[in-house]
């Protein structure tokens, strides 16, 4: 088992910007996918970006050169460093991870950008 606790999220002005923090614990295996997805309001869940233990990482073409995810192995923690943001990325993002052919998500942290 996988717990995961999303951290950062809060009420920010357009253009301004938030870090997204989630804490991995329990069984990490060393070979793993972790990123965020977010899901606006009437919207599908979409995802954001991904980062593989190998330090491949993959984004939303909507985020592309606003976002950044990265990782503390030492803590176990992916981050996504939002900037510029705007009213559209509204959205509860959630994060996740992937290990041994299961995957664990995350409550959730709300994140809103005002115009």
């Amino acid at each position: 088992q996988v717990q995961l606790v999303e951290s950062g999220g809060g009420l920010v002005q357009a253009g301004g910007s938030l870090r997204l923090s989630c804490a991995a614990s329990g069984t990490i295996f060393s070979i793993y996918t972790m990123g965020w997805y977010r899901q606006g309001p009437g919207k599908q869940r979409e995802l954001v970006a991904t980062i593989t233990s190998g330090g491949s990482t993959n984004y939303a073409d909507s985020v592309k050169g606003r976002f950044t995810i990265s990782t503390d192995n030492a803590k176990n923690t992916v981050l996504l460093q939002m900037s510029s943001l705007k009213p559209e990325d509204t959205a509860v993002y959630y994060c996740y991870y992937v290990g041994a052919w299961t995957t664990f998500w995350g409550r959730g942290t709300q994140v809103t950008v005002s115009s």
